[in-house]
């Protein structure tokens, strides 16, 4: 069993950066696939970026070039360093980790509210 724990949510304004990190306890963090996900109200889950365990990097349409996944296997912490955030950013943000067919885990979610 792997716990996330997400934090660095809050208000931001239009234009303003925020960055979320997720804490995983898990030993072999570095073997994990790292996603982040995001969820607005009255809307499906989505995807927003993913970090392989050798750092390869995807993301979204809507967040290419505004959006940076990294990570630190030191640390067993996934970040997301949002810059530039819009609106349509709004969203409770989850982070997710998935090790082959061994499990897929979730924390809790952080909520990020851009608004002026």
């Amino acid at each position: 069993q792997v716990q996330l724990v997400e934090s660095g949510g809050g208000l931001v304004q239009p234009g303003g950066s925020l960055r979320l990190s997720c804490a995983a306890s898990t030993s072999n963090f570095n073997m994990y696939l790292m996603r982040w996900y995001r969820q607005a109200p009255e809307k499906q889950r989505e995807f927003v970026a993913a970090i392989s365990s050798v750092g390869i990097t995807n993301y979204a349409d809507s967040v290419k070039g505004r959006f940076t996944i990294s990570r630190d296997n030191a640390k067993n912490t996934v970040y997301l360093q949002m810059n530039n955030l819009k609106p349509e950013d709004t969203a409770v943000y989850y982070c997710n980790a998935v090790l082959g067919g061994l499990g897929s885990y979730w924390g809790q979610g952080t909520q990020v509210t851009v608004s002026s």
